[in-house]
């Protein structure tokens, strides 16, 4: 079926194969670039995992990712900085002495390592520097040229239509990911036939078992709709990834606040008395700079209980 600003809708039942039981838990937007639609979150009654459905088909889903896109502008490696000398050097600091576990890897030998969802390349160019045979792999026609004009090489193309590689890779990285591809577990069995035997698999994706989703619900900052296709768990992830062919190593929950204070800015963006806190708060996750230095003490308390809303997870190749 058709929206009246043509996008094909589609309706998906559980990729886990699971019998069409799902429970309806609430309705959302597009929240970043405010483009139409009204999308709805379910939840599986027979194994937990949430999604969106119906969804954007594959080929409407371009529609919410414009050229303007935030994580393929804050991945340029040339991105433009507004902070001063000062806050640049107190970034930098604060990344030797905190461990905030938004990229945190194993302890690995350099090797051949591929990132899904490379966006402009800032992550590969980090990952080079340090030794690493790094490819890329990236949606977005505009992103995945800046990231080939540093002189990686990056294919642009879906998971679903990539070819493979003439070499395994020991590592597979994809941050906040997994949950925008509309057949998670076909991609991530194509990733381990890529991988190494007992190769890596390192991604980030939001956690919807955190407090913050059952608070917030549609105005959870990191539902992300509609791009952000499955909403997953601790518990949910590892039947995906299992099914995937990977079996769950850690989970690091991040030890940053920008879920919450994402989310209580749209809790309160419609109140005029508080506007310039509301965007400020919904700049945070972008913007905080030194202040997730600030904020770590209680985001480490957070993450000891598993409720700051995102995680980085390890996993290995089976078999």
């Amino acid at each position: 079926m058709k929206t009246e600003f043509s996008v094909n809708l589609e309706d998906k039942p559980c990729p886990l194969g699971c019998a069409g039981d799902d429970h309806f838990l609430f309705t959302g937007r597009d929240r970043l670039h405010n483009l139409p639609g009204e999308f709805t979150i379910v939840k599986c009654r027979s194994c937990g995992l949430m999604r969106t459905n119906p969804r954007p088909a594959p080929e409407s889903m371009g529609y919410y990712y414009p050229d303007d896109y935030g994580p393929y502008q804050g991945t340029r490696v040339d991105f433009p900085q507004q902070d001063s000398k000062i806050i640049l050097k107190a970034k930098e600091f604060a990344k030797r002495i905190f461990e905030f576990n938004t990229f945190r890897m194993p302890n690995l030998s350099v090797g051949r390592m591929l990132e899904v969802g490379c966006a402009s390349g800032a992550f590969m160019h980090r990952m080079a520097g340090l030794g690493w045979d790094v490819e890329g792999l990236e949606f977005s026609v505009k992103a995945a040229e800046r990231a080939r004009s540093l002189g990686y090489s990056v294919c642009t193309s879906t998971i679903e239509d990539a070819p493979a590689p003439k070499v395994a890779f020991d590592l597979i990285v994809g941050w906040m990911v997994l949950e925008h591809l509309h057949h998670p577990i076909l991609a991530l069995q194509k990733l381990s036939r890529w991988s190494k035997k007992d190769g890596w698999l390192v991604i980030s994706i939001p956690n919807s078992g955190s407090l913050e989703f059952s608070i917030f619900k549609e105005k959870w900052y990191a539902l992300h709709l509609p791009n952000h296709l499955y909403h997953f768990t601790p518990h949910t992830l590892e039947k995906v990834l299992d099914e995937g062919g990977w079996r769950l190593e850690k989970v690091h929950h991040q030890r940053i606040m920008s879920n919450f204070s994402g989310s209580l800015g749209y809790l309160i963006e419609k109140q005029p008395w508080v506007s310039r806190l509301s965007q400020f708060l919904i700049d945070f996750p972008e913007k905080a700079g030194v202040m997730h230095c600030i904020l770590f003490p209680l985001a480490y308390l957070l993450s000891t209980l598993g409720q700051t809303g995102r995680m980085t997870v390890w996993a290995r190749r089976k078999g």
